[in-house]
């Protein structure tokens, strides 16, 4: 009797679900239809006024699609009907979407805090800001707003009480639903100023708090430093910007005997490198995955004697930067003035096919000097679309280890560790292709190598065109 019930019960589940599934497909389809009647529709003749109207309801619109993409990234997050590798949804949501790693992590992270979660033993636990997660899902504030209110929210320090942090919530998203972002965080200025007017912060809160990033690279090479420092930090920072002071510590290059016309935002990014360079150079900084910690540039044997020539004669001119282990570009007259003060390690590959000398092992560890293999011709990971550069990667073997796979130059790459664990599971397979790079699939198509760390080959045209049609 009790297996009848059980077997009903999963019966009527399947029902309402298969229901689900076709309400709200046939709700998209819907939405899709008019896109297409808004798409063809002329607007050149309905005036201003109404198209201030329609601007008004497409960015409720907008908003109300954002607040329902965060209900089901919750649910992706958290599934309460069924069970799936995180890492292999992540994958499928990055392959489907077309958004970056960090976008889908930001996702599920601003999900967890605005929708309910599941609980173990009781109904479901509410949001931890509630009054933002009702404004996202009735379509009333835009992501500017959210990342006001959320930053007003999190600037608290700890002894703030619960009562007085949801009273600041409450209002923000009252100010958020009728005024711009920018007011909102005034607003959440003047709160932190009322509840913590002695600005009193606590260890927890600065560790809360710290953290820099570092921006993408820029078309000059140039990449925007932001963050915060904890009082630690900055003790040690003042110390090193102390030391170079105006006359001291200059580019090298430089004239000793000149005036020196560094403005004090120059001196302080001297500063940072100064600290940077001397912290690698210490030799203190231990192993990462099995090199000493320092610098990793990759390049040709013939780019690198073509720099050295047009170092010394300006005719000749200088070849492309070089590929750090990070995944950024290094101009060649940076490459040949740090190899002038350190020792650098030199991976040689054939100019045409890029295969790697062979370095045979007969053991599953990859030595030091086969990663270097990997960062030369690699560069980062090497599924398809993934960015990680290669400082952040792990030594896939292909075949795998566990299959009979050798630890040989040639049979190693970069995989980053969430897509190493994507083959140990069997979702993907690889193979390495005839020119030496690895081949990701997943079954269902060919195998496909990584673009990403090789900018110049998508400038060739499609590197991977399709197949011929034969029928």
């Amino acid at each position: 009797m009790a297996c009848l019930s059980a077997c009903l019960h999963s019966v009527a589940v399947m029902g309402s679900a298969e229901e689900a599934r076709e309400r709200i497909s046939a709700a998209l389809d819907a939405i899709d239809a008019a896109h297409e009647e808004l798409r063809e529709t002329s607007s050149h003749v309905v005036g201003n006024a109404f198209r201030v109207d329609v601007a008004e309801r497409l960015e409720t619109q907008e908003r109300t699609n954002r607040g329902l993409m965060y209900r089901y990234f919750g649910q992706i997050a958290d599934p309460p009907d069924e069970c799936e590798s995180t890492a292999q949804v992540r994958a499928t949501l990055w392959k489907r979407l077309r958004i970056t790693p960090n976008e889908i992590t930001r996702r599920f992270k601003l999900a967890a805090r605005i929708r309910p979660r599941r609980s173990l033993t009781g109904p479901p636990v509410p949001p931890e800001l509630p009054e933002l997660a009702a404004a996202v899902e009735a379509g009333a504030v835009g992501e500017d707003h959210i990342r006001a209110v959320c930053r007003a929210v999190d600037v608290l320090p700890a002894s703030v009480a619960p009562t007085d942090v949801a009273k600041a919530e409450r209002r923000l998203v009252r100010e958020a639903s009728k005024s711009d972002a920018g007011i909102v965080a005034k607003i959440g200025e003047v709160i932190a100023d009322h509840l913590n007017p002695d600005g009193n912060f606590t260890d927890e809160d600065r560790a809360r708090r710290r953290g820099l990033h570092l921006g993408s690279q820029g078309p000059d090479g140039m990449s925007r430093l932001s963050g915060m420092l904890d009082p630690e930090a900055r003790a040690y920072f003042e110390a090193i910007e102390a030391a170079v002071r105006p006359g001291r510590h200059q580019p090298e290059g430089s004239d000793p005997e000149a005036r020196d016309d560094r403005t004090p935002a120059q001196r302080c990014h001297d500063a940072f490198k100064l600290a940077l360079r001397t912290a690698i150079a210490s030799g203190g900084l231990g192993l990462h995955r099995g090199h000493p910690v320092t610098v990793v540039i990759t390049t040709t044997l013939g780019e690198l004697d073509r720099a050295a020539h047009a170092f010394h004669d300006p005719s000749i001119p200088m070849p492309a930067p070089a590929r750090t282990g990070g995944g950024s570009r290094l101009p060649m007259r940076d490459l040949i003035r740090m190899a002038a003060n350190a020792i650098h390690y030199l991976a040689v590959f054939d100019d045409h096919i890029k295969r790697p000398l062979y370095l045979g092992r007969q053991r599953r560890v990859a030595t030091a000097d086969q990663r270097l293999i990997c960062y030369a011709r690699d560069r980062g990971c090497t599924r398809p679309n993934c960015l990680v550069p290669g400082y952040r990667c792990e030594v896939h073997h292909s075949p795998d280890w566990a299959r009979g796979g050798r630890t040989d130059a040639d049979k190693l790459h970069f995989a980053c560790g969430g897509d190493h664990g994507v083959t140990s599971r069997g979702d993907m397979h690889t193979v390495v292709t005839e020119n030496g790079r690895l081949g990701w699939t997943d079954g269902t198509g060919p195998p496909e190598i990584n673009h990403a760390h090789h900018p110049e080959e998508l400038l060739r045209g499609d590197p991977d065109p399709p197949p011929p049609d034969r029928s």
